[in-house]
């Protein structure tokens, strides 16, 4: 991980503050771990996650891999002078889920000045992959 990772050492429960009134907070993302390493967040299955045939929706699935990505990135930024935001992503779909819990795992496979690539593990709660997702974040100057 970068040298710069989560350098002020924000704490769980700030990230979820940051959540308020956002798509994340609609969807019930809540941050729940950090390490060195890797950022998690979970997000429950049920009637606001799912599509028509009752199963997780790939958007909501996109939705969260966006999010603990995004989040990852604005950890390691300069955030008096820089923001972050979701250029591409990929999401492949591998297990169907109708309820429970996914916990999205953001893990770096590029930090750079201007572009960050996340590798992004969505699991079940017997760690079966459900999704996987690459994120490009930009890194821009803030006006």
């Amino acid at each position: 991980m970068n040298p710069e990772w989560n350098k002020l050492r924000i704490e769980l429960h700030s990230l979820n503050e940051l959540s308020a009134n956002t798509m994340a907070q609609f969807l019930n993302i809540q941050f729940t771990e950090i390490t060195e390493n890797y950022l998690k967040a979970t997000m429950p299955v049920s009637a606001k996650t799912h599509q028509p045939n009752g199963l997780l929706h790939g958007g909501a699935s996109a939705a969260l891999a966006e999010t603990v990505g995004s989040v990852a990135s604005w950890l390691t930024i300069d955030r008096e002078k820089q923001i972050c935001v979701g250029i591409e992503i990929n999401c492949n779909h591998l297990r169907a889920k109708k309820d429970g819990i996914v916990t999205a795992t953001a893990e770096p496979l590029h930090i750079g000045a201007t572009t960050h690539v996340w590798d992004i593990k969505i699991r079940d709660e017997k760690e079966k992959l459900v999704c996987v997702s690459r994120l490009t974040v930009a890194i821009l100057k803030k006006k």
